[in-house]
């Protein structure tokens, strides 16, 4: 017991502070039972911190704050990872991180592959929605960023500046990574996807086509 007891305080060392885990993370080392019961002894000794059901952090420390509260994407990560599925922020917010909207969202938002849900962690609500458009596989994550924010913007809020944005942003790895997803896409982005690429590749000049 000791030796497991050793192994799990070892690799919540290792991921350092800030780091948010759930139980499945150690089930390589021992059964669910005695990972249960070790974590709620280094709760007890105060080393981590229960933050929500089945969900534990190694808090991070402030000099004047004191003990921080785990940041959204973190618990995210965790409850996804929990589940076997796979998470990515929302099309909101993954507009926001490639330049293409200012709005962020005022309340953490997530997409996955799994069941729609929300956790709550302290005073945070994390809300987890399936994902319209497929969250693919090996495939890079500004990738998947870029359809979760072509489907967040829509058909009718795609224009000139949009699709030269993608074409500027994406490199030619991901303009083939994102060219060979276009199957699992709606037709309209599908036909987005395709002046991007042209775009890209100086085939033509703007989004109408003109060369």
């Amino acid at each position: 017991m000791n030796n497991t007891i050793n192994t799990v305080v070892k690799r919540i060392r290792a991921k350092r502070r800030g780091w948010v885990f759930t139980p499945s993370d150690f089930l390589d080392i021992g059964n669910r039972a005695s990972i249960d019961q070790i974590l709620s002894r280094l709760t007890k000794k105060g080393m981590i911190r229960r933050v929500g059901r089945g969900i534990y952090d190694f808090p991070k420390q402030h000099a004047v704050l004191g003990t921080l509260s785990p940041d959204s994407d973190s618990i995210a990560r965790a409850v996804s990872a929990k589940d076997n599925s796979k998470v990515y922020p929302s099309g909101a917010m993954a507009a926001n991180m490639l330049g293409l909207s200012t709005q962020v969202p005022a309340k953490p938002v997530y997409l996955t592959n799994g069941s729609s849900k929300s956790v709550t962690v302290g005073k945070q609500v994390i809300t987890l929605r399936h994902a319209k458009v497929p969250l693919l596989d090996n495939t890079p994550d500004i990738v998947n960023l870029a359809f979760q924010a072509l489907s967040y913007l829509g058909k009718h809020n795609i224009d000139d500046q949009v699709v030269q944005r993608f074409a500027t942003v994406l490199g030619d790895k991901d303009i083939n990574y994102i060219y060979k997803s276009i199957s699992h896409v709606p037709g309209w982005m599908a036909d987005t996807i395709h002046k991007i690429k042209q775009l890209h590749n100086g085939q033509i000049h703007n989004a109408n086509g003109a060369r």
